[in-house]
């Protein structure tokens, strides 16, 4: 079970996408993984997609919810059921470059850090890449990541043997991640990125007006409430925020 790998995947209605997603974990070359598939109560086909992979690979485990609680909640119950060194999380309708695994835990190693995240590339809701890429700096620091919100979840590997599933639960809260990796990040001195583009991150085009309303809510939420910072550094952070996100899309 040496350098065991414990990605979870929470899942809600997911049955357009689910299968690619899995089978990007089951394609990488790294092999030694365990791959803990959260169902957060679905209403669609998801559950019987992702039990036609369990017949087959007992690496893959499905825990079905009996309410709908959120991602956060999901997320969570993955990660006190990991058994990994290292602890991956990937959303249900993103993708992994089939090397991302192996690539991140050797940079994980040279480099014995506790957390890393990597560069992506959007892609459309076919899964196909769009050559938007996000490149992202080799340090991040917390009032780095006040202003930048680059670290996507499904790029982020964290060492549970540096870092505590206490240390890495998540609020119940919108955002819920960026508040992780803040949180994180307080208490250690950097966060290491590991700049190639390793994940796919999915999106579709007629929702992206309201994702950007919902994201200027979430994020002042997180600043004001969370972080508990005056007016005035909230809006020095979110000047460098909303140039950072339109920077990443264009």
């Amino acid at each position: 079970m040496k350098d065991l790998v414990s990605i979870i995947i929470p899942v809600y209605n997911a049955e357009k996408f689910i299968e690619d997603t899995i089978k990007s974990v089951i394609n990488q070359t790294y092999k030694n993984w365990q791959l803990i598939i959260i169902d957060d109560h679905s209403t669609d086909g998801s559950v019987n997609i992702i039990k036609e992979f369990t017949k087959n690979n007992n690496k893959i485990k499905l825990i079905k919810l009996k309410k709908n609680n959120g991602v956060a909640i999901a997320r969570n119950k993955g990660i006190n059921l990991a058994k990994g060194k290292y602890l991956c999380f990937l959303d249900a309708d993103d993708l992994w470059h089939p090397e991302k695994l192996n690539k991140q835990i050797s940079f994980m190693k040279k480099y014995n850090c506790p957390f890393s995240f990597t560069g992506y590339e959007f892609a459309d809701i076919t899964g196909k890449p769009n050559g938007k890429k996000v490149y992202i700096k080799n340090k991040f620091t917390y009032k780095q990541a006040l202003k930048n919100t680059t670290i996507w979840t499904s790029t982020v590997m964290i060492d549970l043997t540096q870092l505590s599933s206490k240390q890495i639960l998540m609020p119940n809260i919108k955002s819920e991640d960026t508040a992780t990796w803040w949180n994180i990040l307080k208490q250690i001195d950097y966060a290491y990125g590991l700049n190639e583009i390793l994940s796919y991150y999915r999106r579709s085009n007629n929702t992206l007006s309201s994702n950007k309303i919902e994201a200027i809510k979430r994020i002042w939420n997180l600043y004001r409430n969370h972080e508990k910072l005056s007016i005035p550094y909230s809006l020095y952070n979110f000047c460098h925020y909303a140039f950072n996100a339109v920077k990443r899309r264009i």
